[in-house]
């Protein structure tokens, strides 16, 4: 459901919308005081919700720079309803077409498509059926979804013979089944060289969790026209925040001719 944006004026809103199985996903649309100049959705990682650091900096940076920018926390984590360990990489692109749906019926379609890390994956597969977004941007992605088992390598066997495992990521326990596993795994590839919209590629060759070979693979596998920014020292997490505004900075002006002036704002 839209926020309601009676009384003061507000920047940062509160909304709902549901899921493809019903349930009620959480969302905060960071908005420009004037009329925005374009629509961004983001993704944020792998068990992160939206107000992760890397999340809220660049979506409010973004917003400040003229493009209202939707992030919402996932199936199963944050303010979502449902169970994260029933989620998979398949409902993690469910949820973005369900966040792309209430932003082209309430507000304005998708211009742009951001996604970090894992999150970053599921923009690049979700994209074919986001017709509306005019450019894609990944933030330290993994070329294939089956790249996030590697956070819990020592745990797969467990999940194969007894069905799920209690992991720690980010230092939180997730329960993580047998069909996560076989769901990322079973992901063909192909989806990237389809994009047919410009790609910015942004990647710390520093990165810990997801290397920057990986940002190679997404180069080599799309079509022009496509871009890349170093992050050079920079962590995955993106945790400081200079960090966060510099690539909301370079996105906002790398997407500018992508955008088409917005003249009515929200409905």
């Amino acid at each position: 459901m839209p926020p309601n944006n009676t009384g003061k004026a507000r920047r940062k809103h509160k909304v709902t919308f549901p899921n493809a199985s019903g349930q009620t996903i959480a969302g905060i649309l960071e908005t420009p005081t004037t009329a925005p100049t374009g629509y961004a959705l983001f993704a944020p990682c792998f068990t992160c919700g939206k107000d992760v650091l890397a999340a809220s900096r660049i979506s409010r940076r973004l917003s400040e720079l003229g493009i209202a920018t939707l992030r919402f926390d996932f199936t199963g984590l944050g303010d979502s309803e449902g169970d994260f360990s029933e989620t998979n990489f398949s409902s993690n692109v469910e949820d973005l077409k369900s966040a792309a749906r209430f932003l082209r019926d309430e507000y304005q379609p998708a211009d742009l498509l951001v996604g970090h890390s894992l999150g970053g994956a599921a923009v690049l597969a979700a994209a074919q059926d986001i017709p509306e977004a005019k450019a894609i941007v990944t933030i330290a992605a993994p070329a294939d979804p089956d790249h996030v088992l590697k956070q819990f390598s020592c745990a797969l066997d467990t999940i194969q013979q007894h069905g799920q495992a209690e992991v720690e990521l980010s230092g939180r326990p997730f329960v993580i089944q047998k069909h996560f596993v076989e769901d990322v795994a079973s992901i063909q590839e192909g989806y990237i060289h389809r994009l047919g919209r410009p790609l910015l590629i942004y990647h710390s060759p520093v990165d810990q969790v997801v290397s920057i070979d990986e940002a190679a693979d997404i180069y080599n596998r799309a079509m022009h026209p496509k871009s890349f920014i170093s992050l050079d020292d920079a962590d995955h997490l993106l945790t400081r925040r200079e960090d966060a505004i510099y690539v909301a900075d370079t996105l906002a002006a790398w997407a500018k001719p992508h955008l088409k002036q917005q003249t009515n704002g929200s409905k």
